[in-house]
């Protein structure tokens, strides 16, 4: 079991841990404030980890500032530092960013050429096992470790069966990951303190890049699609993706590497992470909202207008709720628009409300624990609602905190 541990917090990865999900600041470093500002956006949207950028010397003595101005708004969350081309110099040069990131992220492809990259990458790993710092080794598609591509090409190129381009690619990225991480065994740093990634842009190609990783090692892995891209693309890129590794337990970590549309919220790719997470039942971190599609029985819109507000109000309160009520997290509630499906689907939800569709009797029967509790009608139905989900969570989870 790997730890990543900073001096208020730990989270547990690998080992049978929770899947933890994690995100990336996309602000620059330099500037503390912002930087502290969007870290705890993340971690109060439920990011669990929280990986910076750290690419100069301003950016790496500014993280001790960053995690004190965290520190100072009660968030604990522990940091990343994510490491290219220039960070032994950087980690050498800082020892009080070395000391306040609680893990650092190598990618193999990243850290030199030649005889640069092995000396550059020992002066990492020595420099993390003398803090006691867990080290993601990430390769990537994108940036492989073209030394080791050219000497897998050649010898395919020699071979009375080669392989397609496309196996070779993959073959490479696996071969960076797994012969960095026997390395950083060798330098000192224990297996329990090695997390893999191999991250690919492609569908197929991370689902079969992680099978064999998954087969070949017994390292903790962090799993994502990168460079995922925009909305709903990205989206179901990455749920597709990691879905089909998850259902076969392979997985400790993730994150859905969202392009945010311009303004977008960052959070976003958090709350994703979270719904894939709990839609496929592996963890539970706010209550779940079932709401039916709406059809032509549904031509008023106000059961989409009160299942966003439910939802939005659940997802809210979660930060206050998790440390009141114990258990709440795992509660379902429906919100349904007509009464084909509205009762029965209200039923099977801890609390449920079943709104008039067009043309049926304006009233509206709310559910609680597969019972019909009351009927709510007139102009006040949303707010009354509301109210019998809190009624329902203090008194279901009130005593359980």
């Amino acid at each position: 079991m790997i730890r990543s541990v900073t001096s208020d917090a730990a989270v547990a990865i690998g080992g049978g841990a929770p899947i933890v999900v994690q995100s990336m600041t996309n602000t620059d470093t330099v500037d503390a404030v912002r930087t502290a500002a969007q870290v705890a956006d993340l971690a109060r949207a439920g990011s669990e980890l929280v990986r910076i950028t750290v690419n100069n010397e301003a950016a790496a003595n500014a993280v001790p500032e960053i995690r004190d101005r965290l520190a100072a708004m009660d968030v604990h969350v522990p940091l990343i530092g994510d490491f290219h081309f220039n960070g032994h110099k950087l980690l050498k040069a800082a020892p009080d960013c070395a000391q306040a990131l609680a893990k650092y992220r190598i990618n193999p492809g990243n850290v030199g050429r030649g005889a640069k990259r092995d000396t550059q990458f020992a002066e990492m790993i020595e420099i993390a096992a003398q803090h006691d710092k867990p080290v993601r080794i990430g390769a990537n598609w994108g940036s492989l470790d073209q030394d080791l591509l050219a000497r897998m090409l050649d010898a395919n190129l020699a071979s009375d069966n080669p392989k397609p381009l496309e196996a070779i690619n993959r073959e490479a990225v696996i071969a960076s990951a797994l012969e960095s991480a026997a390395r950083a065994e060798e330098l000192g740093l224990g297996a329990d303190r090695i997390i893999i990634s191999c991250k690919m842009s492609r569908v197929q190609d991370l689902i079969s890049v992680y099978k064999s990783l998954g087969d070949r090692s017994s390292y903790a892995l962090h799993l994502g699609l990168t460079e995922a891209g925009m909305g709903s693309k990205g989206i179901v890129a990455s749920t597709a993706a990691l879905a089909v590794l998850l259902q076969q337990g392979i997985g400790d970590t993730i994150r859905i590497s969202l392009t945010p549309e311009p303004g977008g919220d960052r959070t976003r790719e958090v709350v994703v992470g979270q719904e894939i997470l709990q839609t496929m039942g592996l963890r539970a971190f706010t209550p779940m909202v079932t709401a039916c599609p709406g059809c032509g029985r549904t031509s008023s819109t106000y059961f989409q207008e009160l299942a966003d507000r439910i939802q939005t109000y659940l997802r809210d309160n979660m930060p206050t709720w998790k440390t009141q009520y114990k258990g709440v997290e795992d509660m379902t509630v429906a919100v349904m628009g007509c009464v084909v499906n509205g009762p029965g689907e209200s039923k099977h939800a801890d609390i449920g409300i079943s709104l008039p569709g067009t043309g049926e009797t304006p009233v509206a029967p709310v559910y609680i624990d597969g019972e019909k509790a009351m009927t709510l009608k007139g102009d006040h139905i949303a707010e009354e609602f509301q109210g019998v989900v809190d009624r329902y969570i203090e008194s279901r989870f009130g005593s359980a905190a």
